[in-house]
């Protein structure tokens, strides 16, 4: 029996209509670097905190952000991390959810509008 034998690396690609812009706010905002940049492909990858995953950023003319996947990070205090981010413009999906005593959501999105989730665990 075969199966996929993975690496322990996950690359979550986005599009996005100006780079350098995007490279700037995945810094700024959510503490992501830089580790790879091809500039004849419009293209970066941004490591995050979370060991193996990565950000990869492709610049196109018209991105597509509408559906797919939604990235959700993980975090200790969802109140300053919102507070965080809305103080760098972050534009949010409305008001911090709790799912029964188990969860605190809150959807926000990057300048082109990929969406993305913060979730802090209550329990």
């Amino acid at each position: 029996m075969g199966g996929i034998e993975y690496d322990g690396r996950a690359v979550c690609a986005l599009d996005v209509s100006d780079l350098e812009r995007a490279v700037q706010w995945y810094e700024q905002a959510l503490g992501f670097e830089v580790v790879h940049r091809l500039e004849s492909w419009g293209w970066a990858e941004l490591s995050t905190p979370l060991p193996g995953i990565s950000i990869g950023l492709g610049q196109v003319e018209e991105p597509k952000t509408d559906g797919g996947v939604v990235v959700t990070f993980g975090v200790r205090d969802i109140d300053k991390s919102r507070e965080h981010l809305e103080s760098l413009g972050t534009r949010f999906d409305g008001e911090t959810r709790q799912i029964a005593d188990e969860v605190r959501l809150a959807t926000f999105y990057d300048p082109d509008g990929n969406a993305f989730m913060l979730a802090e665990r209550l329990v």
